[in-house]
């Protein structure tokens, strides 16, 4: 079977990912949901000739070695982000579809606050979720709106390039690990002589790597950067821990002084099964926030954030809590993090006044108007 008739398939049912595996039939995951192609299963040579098909000899001498291999390819008017492996069958790979078009922040129904993010003139900006969440979807919004807003210098680094940007305000340069460069901390190092305003890092992999972001950040830069984490809290402890034990005093205080905010999100299928919907988490860099990096306080994070909606600020529970309530995700998707961190869950509460002694109806209007005022217009 070619790779054309896989991805017209795809294409077809909306899909937004593909599975070509050996001793398989094709798979593809439309509306959140796997799907089998009806044809035969593939063949370990069937899957390694697609795989040759879409990369140079280079490229294939690097995946026979490494038995890995992350790229990206244009088919017809579509782009795809690659990943090559093997399996104890053969090669396999998976495709997920990179959109052509950047969406903006208001149509992602991201929660208004984020929208400072992209007026910041320094610190570190940390968008999170699992694999699948759409986190470069939302790293694209915020650059694209500097880039059509500000002049500015933006520098992304990226495994591999997803969406491709046209400089408009901004002059924008991008950089492909294994393609323009040897990795993110070369080339994050590398980026602080190039005289950049804005720097995006894909992936926060290591040590080295968020260390030096981190001192970018100090230093007068915006870095915008992921992590896989399911909480803005975790995402607070995920940086700290990958530390010594000995430097976390100091990383701490670092990170209190340089973070801004955290986006934590995930996708939800749609209670009406036409595809799936973003839920979001944002916490905002107050001083108090700050303070409590700096004490190693992490786990009292959420209940400032919860105390400050009023400021922006959105919990993960209280945005799935609220598509619940407007239909728009049904009870099934309402589940406990497996992180922790008091996520989801079918008792999941709604925002609570900052202070005692309203009432039910008092507490009901206040956080009516709380996502009012942190919330995009939606489709919701």
């Amino acid at each position: 079977m070619r790779l054309e008739d896989i991805v017209n398939f795809a294409v077809e049912n909306k899909a937004s990912d593909i599975h070509i595996m050996s001793g398989y039939a094709p798979h593809v995951r439309s509306k959140g949901s796997i799907k089998k192609l009806k044809t035969e299963a593939l063949t370990k040579d069937d899957v390694t000739k697609i795989v040759a098909s879409t990369v140079s000899p280079e490229m294939m001498e690097q995946f026979q070695r490494d038995l890995e291999l992350d790229y990206s390819i244009s088919l017809g008017q579509n782009r795809y982000r690659m990943h090559a492996w093997h399996t104890i069958n053969g090669p396999g790979i998976s495709m997920r579809t990179i959109p052509t078009v950047v969406r903006t922040l208001a149509e992602l129904n991201i929660p208004k606050a984020a929208e400072k993010f992209a007026t910041l003139h320094k610190g570190i900006v940390l968008v999170t979720g699992p694999t699948g969440s759409g986190k470069s979807t939302t790293l694209a919004a915020i650059i694209n709106h500097i880039n059509c807003n500000y002049p500015k210098h933006i520098v992304t680094i990226e495994d591999p390039i997803e969406f491709q940007y046209q400089s408009q305000m901004s002059l924008i340069s991008q950089r492909e690990v294994g393609r323009s460069t040897k990795s993110f901390y070369n080339a994050l190092r590398a980026a602080l002589r190039e005289d950049p305003d804005v720097i995006m890092v894909g992936e926060l992999r290591d040590v080295e790597t968020i260390k030096l972001a981190l001192s970018a950040a100090e230093t007068g830069h915006l870095v915008l950067g992921t992590l896989h984490t399911n909480s803005a809290p975790k995402t607070i402890d995920r940086i700290v821990d990958v530390f010594p034990a000995a430097d976390k005093p100091s990383v701490q205080a670092a990170l209190s002084s340089s973070i801004q905010g955290v986006i934590s999100q995930r996708l939800m299928k749609r209670a009406d099964g036409s595809g799936m919907v973003g839920a979001y988490e944002v916490m905002l860099a107050t001083p108090a926030i700050r303070n409590l990096i700096r004490e190693n306080k992490i786990p009292q994070i959420e209940s400032v954030m919860q105390i400050n909606s009023s400021k922006g600020m959105v919990l993960m529970k209280d945005y799935q809590q609220h598509l619940f309530e407007q239909g728009i995700i049904d009870a099934s998707e309402l589940i406990e993090d497996d992180e922790g961190g008091g996520h989801g869950g079918h008792g999941a509460a709604a925002p609570k006044p900052a202070s005692g002694g309203h009432s039910a109806q008092e507490s009901h209007s206040n956080e009516k108007q709380a996502w009012k005022e942190t919330s995009q217009k939606s489709d919701f």
